[in-house]
């Protein structure tokens, strides 16, 4: 890939039709964004009006922690990190092979199982289609 992920207009194309596909598996989904691990937003969904790039720098410092802590403990990569609150849950799963992290908010209907799901399939989505990009 010649361009930056973040203005690659292929990238930012597949990624917004996958974020809406995740919208259509899960009408719970509130927020979604795909960004990159130095902290550009690539893509995002939203019903709320969001900083995107405000969004997208903390979401990727959250990243670069979690695959720290998964470093220093010996225990791996990071496949995803988990934020709960009151009003639902941030799943955040890295796109596998890639500088990507998928990061979606989920109300509180959702279960953390179905979220675990659609984050995943997006994210392995967006991997596959990113072998295919120029």
């Amino acid at each position: 890939m010649s361009l930056a992920l973040h203005k690659n207009p292929a990238v930012i194309e597949n990624g917004a039709a996958l974020l809406a596909g995740m919208k259509e598996l899960c009408s719970s989904l509130v927020y979604a964004a795909l960004l990159t691990d130095d902290g550009f937003e690539v893509v995002r969904l939203a019903k709320t009006p969001t900083d995107g790039g405000r969004f997208a720098s903390m979401a990727s410092s959250m990243q670069a922690l979690s695959d720290a802590v998964a470093r220093e403990l010996s225990i791996g990569s990071s496949q995803y990190t988990i934020i709960a609150s009151e009003s639902g849950h941030v799943v955040q799963r890295r796109v596998p092979g890639h500088p990507l992290v998928l990061s979606a908010l989920f109300d509180d209907d959702e279960t953390l199982g179905k979220a675990l799901s659609i984050s995943r399939q997006t994210a392995e989505r967006m991997a596959a289609m990113l072998h295919h990009v120029p």
